[in-house]
């Protein structure tokens, strides 16, 4: 049988004292003798006493938690992002509790809902990809619970947002095939109607159009960016009488299992195919030949999220510049390696 949790009147009836002595003994009330302290404080241990964190945010205002919900804590880039977070949580004295949507819209409105019971103070999510409906994430905004939104995000939703100049990252990535001499590039895309998607089909698309080369349209192709994607559609692609020579891909995963298909059909890279993934993954750098990939500066944008958070909070700013929005943008760089690098000739 599960041990039921010991109360505060458990302790009070355990040394014959009034449950609100045992409540201010356990706060360090200066009202409570040190010896009273010290024996409320030896039968707490003893009774494996535990304060109850809900009624404590209830008492207080204040949990000093934040939420923090990410698709996918396997991936490099959200797991420093995570770390960026708890590391400025933790210098304001907040804790974090994370929680994975798995790209499931019904697992990411679960997940609020427990936040919402745990009382946290605020809530940092990049949400899942095949979430349509943002509604519950306007439940947050309206419930005045910060809500900071970093790496995806809505343009639907007035929060804040931290994220990358996707477009920009794009735009980089196919400029520097097309300057490896690619003109044939296929861009294997997340799930459309993701505005990071969108931005780094636009960027492909723009790249193609300053540099004189047409669009394609059966050149682009969605996927749910991960590896075993990638491998499928680079197998179908391979099927095509007409070979693409690059392959842009919005997620360093379908960029990994494009290779590892290639390289099984014998493809030299780059100099038959260039790859170029996104999100600088670390397996990037050990694998061969080394991906080429976009810098989304992950860690950063977890620090500035919970900045913002804190900012969001603190009682130094004043009332009406806590209800602005804020956008942060930042700039992605371009990690060239072996997958796009041809040989000069």
């Amino acid at each position: 049988m599960k041990k039921k949790n010991a109360t505060l009147t458990d302790i009070a009836n355990e040394l014959d004292i009034d449950v609100s002595t045992v409540s201010k003994a356990l706060k360090n009330h200066p009202n409570i003798s040190e010896t009273t302290k010290k024996k409320v404080s030896k039968v707490a241990r003893q009774l494996n006493y535990r304060p109850n964190a809900i009624a404590t945010a209830l008492v207080k205002g204040s949990s000093n938690l934040i939420g923090v919900m990410v698709p996918h804590t396997d991936e490099s880039f959200f797991a420093s992002a995570i770390r960026g977070i708890e590391e400025i949580a933790q210098q304001a004295g907040y804790n974090i509790v994370i929680f994975q949507s798995h790209d499931d819209q019904n697992t990411e409105i679960k997940n609020l809902e427990t936040m919402y019971r745990a009382r946290v103070d605020g809530i940092i999510a990049s949400h899942a990809m095949y979430t349509s409906d943002f509604s519950h994430y306007q439940d947050v905004i309206d419930q005045d619970i910060p809500l900071i939104l970093f790496d995806r995000f809505d343009n639907s939703l007035d929060s804040d947002v931290v994220a990358v100049d996707d477009y920009k990252g794009a735009y980089k990535a196919v400029t520097h095939l097309i300057e490896q001499g690619c003109k044939k590039i296929v861009h294997i895309s997340g799930n459309m109607g993701v505005h990071i998607y969108d931005e780094r089909l636009r960027g492909y698309k723009q790249a193609l159009k300053d540099n004189d080369i047409n669009f394609e349209e059966d050149l682009v192709f969605e996927s749910d960016t991960s590896i075993e994607d990638g491998q499928q559609l680079t197998t179908k692609l391979w099927d095509r009488s007409v070979k693409p020579d690059a392959i842009f891909a919005a997620s360093d995963n379908p960029a990994l299992g494009a290779l590892q298909v290639l390289k099984a059909k014998g493809v030299k890279i780059p100099d038959d195919v260039a790859i170029v993934g996104f999100s600088n993954e670390k397996f990037t750098s050990y694998v061969t030949p080394t991906i080429t990939s976009v810098e989304q500066h992950s860690r950063r944008l977890g620090e500035i999220a919970a900045q913002i958070f804190i900012d969001r909070i603190s009682k130094d700013r004043q009332e009406n510049d806590n209800k602005l929005p804020q956008k942060v943008i930042l700039t992605p760089e371009l990690i060239v390696r072996e997958s796009s690098q041809r040989k000069r000739k």
